[in-house]
């Protein structure tokens, strides 16, 4: 069973920056892992993506501005999130794609909340 564990959300004024992670835990490999934002009222949106190799896909609406890494060694990947604005506040969940073919997501996510 794969764990995901989601931290680094918060109260941020617009223009300010964050730094979201998600640590992966469990006896499966992992391949791609990302992150996935859910606002109220919004459809869920596929923020970034990044592969086991460390090939990136962005949204349209975080591009140049958000940045996805992450640690192998560690089973991490993290969001820096800069230049913020107050429609990235959403509830932002990690997922990890596990060797078996499956996609495993976060518990509670992390709130992240830009006021203008």
């Amino acid at each position: 069973q794969v764990e995901l564990v989601e931290s680094g959300g918060g109260l941020v004024q617009a223009g300010g920056s964050l730094r979201l992670s998600c640590a992966a835990s469990g006896p499966f490999s992992i391949n791609a892992m990302g992150w996935y934002r859910q606002a109220p009222g919004k459809q869920r949106e596929l923020v970034a993506d990044i592969t086991y190799g460390g090939s990136t896909k962005y949204a349209d609406s975080v591009k140049g501005r958000f940045t996805i890494s992450r640690d192998n060694a560690k089973i991490i990947v993290y969001l820096q999130m800069n230049m913020l604005k107050p429609e990235d506040t959403a509830v932002y969940h990690c997922y990890a794609d596990t060797s078996t073919g499956v996609r495993k997501y976060g518990g509670q996510g992390t709130q992240v909340t830009v006021s203008s």
